[in-house]
């Protein structure tokens, strides 16, 4: 298991805190079939930090603690996290900047439709593809909207940075 350096432990936290603030801002429009999470917009951080990861998931392990939906919010909400931030992850491998945020569209898509669909009375397919789609195209505005110019910025920046951002 690699370790984290102080550094990157205390940028972790950074993260975090700014996820957990940015979702508790707007209350219950963080939550839901529609929801607008602003702070998923940091979800494409992976692409240039992947140590972001750790912290956009403890973030949103204690923004959805605070979830108007459930507790299960607290289990597949934060692994949607985590899954859409590993798969932005892939996307750094082979320079895929313009597909960094669609790993969460789809985790976040699929997964909370699933969360949605379980705590509804309706539990037909039907309802899930309404859920999916309904959460993933919020998600689909936060991440590309907001996140991918948060994105293209970090990039700007290391590339003039010639000391860049050591991590």
């Amino acid at each position: 298991m690699k370790k984290f350096s102080t550094k990157q432990i205390a940028f972790c936290g950074l993260i975090a805190a700014i996820y957990v603030v940015f979702t508790w801002v707007l209350g219950e429009f963080g939550y839901g079939p529609i929801q607008f999470r602003f702070s998923e917009c940091m979800t494409v951080l992976p692409f240039c930090f992947p140590v972001a990861t750790a912290g956009l998931t403890v973030g949103c392990f204690l923004a959805n603690l605070m979830s108007t939906v459930g507790p299960l919010d607290l289990v597949l909400g934060t692994f949607a996290t985590l899954v859409g931030c590993l798969g932005t992850q892939l996307c750094r491998k082979k320079d895929l900047w313009w597909l960094a945020p669609l790993p969460p569209v789809i985790s976040n898509g699929v997964l909370i439709g699933i969360m949605l669909t379980i705590y509804s009375e309706t539990k037909t397919f039907a309802y899930f593809l309404t859920m999916a789609v309904q959460v993933g195209f919020s998600e689909l505005i936060c991440c590309y909207v907001l996140g991918l110019p948060l994105l293209l910025l970090i990039r700007h920046y290391q590339k003039t940075n010639h000391r860049g951002i050591n991590l």
